[in-house]
């Protein structure tokens, strides 16, 4: 489960309790400013899309630079609050480096993306069970033909290079998602990145881990440290897994809390965040080209 404490896209309103989490949406957006050379440099073309799936159509948003041209396709699963302004900014500046990228809203099954709009209390029960309920129609027999579509809808775009691998990243609730895609889309998913991922390894038959050897990718797990402190023991059985399958990974503790990754949150680690994006980044570039 995420850390509902240092959720990403969360923001602590001081007049309140202190333990009480507040997202805007507008802070958010405004937080967006990721540097980098590449995203400033390079045009991106953004385009809203809608996605066949088993169960309707999903609405999401496509990133590719522009200009004539085919590149490497990425998957980018957003966090529990779903396709907002900050995941947007991070998609188009993943596409500045040279990647298709394909952000879907998770939730297209109860509703069009944002699903959160101006202030949400996660430790309030009413929001927080909203929120839940959401989560709750993501069945992994759900994520798994999701994956499969938003894969599919990828190779059909002609700014994707199908001659080359495709990559999946996770944040949050989503970290097990990438571990899904890269199951279910073996024949395409060549790298997997998950960033202070939630239950990528529980007691269940159902435990993402347990998906690895069905892979045919590298992977980077990037885990908070506070995350590592409530489970200490997953690092250890995920490098355990990834050696026994023969899968080339790094399991790494970051020195950052829970939702480092994403800009606007009370945890965002703007230090953190970039060792995160360049380690992702050279995952890409070694198995994606």
């Amino acid at each position: 489960m995420c850390d509902s404490d240092n959720h990403q896209g969360y923001i602590v309103d001081t007049s309140v309790t202190r333990r009480s989490v507040i997202l805007t949406i507008s802070s958010v957006a405004a937080a967006a400013a990721l540097p980098s050379e590449a995203f400033a440099a390079v045009k991106v073309v953004a385009t809203d899309v809608m996605i066949e799936t088993g169960d309707g159509k999903a609405d999401a948003v496509l990133f590719h630079p522009a200009g004539k041209g085919s590149w490497p396709a990425v998957l980018m699963w957003p966090d529990i609050l779903g396709l907002r302004p900050v995941f947007r900014e991070m998609g188009r500046r993943l596409a500045a480096e040279g990647y298709t990228v394909l952000v879907p809203n998770p939730f297209y099954r109860s509703q069009r993306a944002p699903v959160v709009t101006g202030t949400f209390d996660f430790n309030k029960p009413a929001d927080r069970d909203r929120l839940m309920a959401l989560r709750d129609k993501l069945t992994d027999a759900n994520v798994d033909t999701d994956a499969a579509a938003y894969i599919t809808f990828l190779d059909k775009q002609k700014q994707v290079n199908r001659r080359k691998g495709a990559g999946v990243q996770g944040y949050c609730f989503s970290g097990p998602f990438a571990f899904h895609t890269a199951a279910v889309r073996s024949d395409r998913i060549r790298a997997v990145a998950t960033f202070h991922g939630g239950g990528l390894v529980t007691n269940e038959p159902s435990s993402p881990h347990l998906l690895i050897p069905k892979t045919k990718a590298a992977f980077l797990v990037a885990i908070a440290r506070n995350d590592d402190q409530k489970q200490p023991e997953a690092k250890d059985v995920l490098k355990a897994a990834f050696a026994a399958a023969k899968r080339l990974a790094t399991v790494e503790v970051y020195p950052a809390d829970h939702g480092w990754c994403v800009a606007g949150g009370q945890s965002y680690n703007e230090p953190a965040a970039e060792k995160a994006w360049a380690a992702l980044l050279k995952l890409y570039r070694s198995q994606l080209g």
